[in-house]
């Protein structure tokens, strides 16, 4: 699969079959995932890989913000929270900001690096979406995250059982201008 297929073939899945993701095949996953540029290369993303009783709890008490985020959770055989050590991006060795974005940066770095994990799912057959309704704070607390770090998405994961179509999409026109 070239770089293009993969970027325009791959689609978030809300549907997944009950088959189990290979611990191995994530760690593969991962890895690809890991070559995510980030701010000064802090590489502040980390994963954390959810199933069973504790997956199903979140579904179930997690995403009161949005209930349908907790049926794509609860259908999933896996759940991936997207988390970042906080306090890393956007700053100098002095303690001081770089920009005036501050430490926003933070969700750029995850951002990037949650395309890169969804992009590397698709490419080994794997589905993916990237949810961002949820109950934070009580997520946080059942995955017991340590303080130095924010839960900032969710990714349920599985084997699809959905073929979506691309929506359409905005023109070259639309998206880009120039300027001299």
């Amino acid at each position: 699969m070239t770089v293009n297929e993969c970027i325009k073939g791959r689609r978030s899945i809300r549907k997944f079959k009950a088959d189990k993701i290979d611990h191995a095949l994530l760690a593969e996953i991962v890895e690809a995932a890991s070559f995510a540029p980030s701010w000064k290369n802090t590489q502040i993303t980390r994963y954390i890989a959810i199933e069973g009783e504790l997956k199903d709890k979140i579904a179930k008490e997690g995403t009161t913000p949005f209930p349908g985020n907790g049926n794509i959770i609860e259908n999933a055989p896996m759940l991936i929270a997207v988390t970042v050590i906080k306090n890393r991006c956007g700053y100098e060795r002095d303690g001081s900001f770089t920009t005036p974005r501050k430490d926003t940066w933070q969700m750029y770095d995850a951002g990037v690096a949650s395309q890169t994990f969804c992009l590397a799912a698709y490419d080994k057959g794997v589905g993916s979406v990237i949810l961002g309704i949820f109950d934070q704070a009580k997520i946080e607390s059942m995955i017991e995250l340590p303080e130095d770090r924010e839960l900032v998405a969710l990714i349920p994961i599985g084997y699809p059982d959905e073929t979506p179509t691309a929506p359409k999409r905005k023109t070259v026109d639309d998206l880009l201008s120039f300027q001299s």
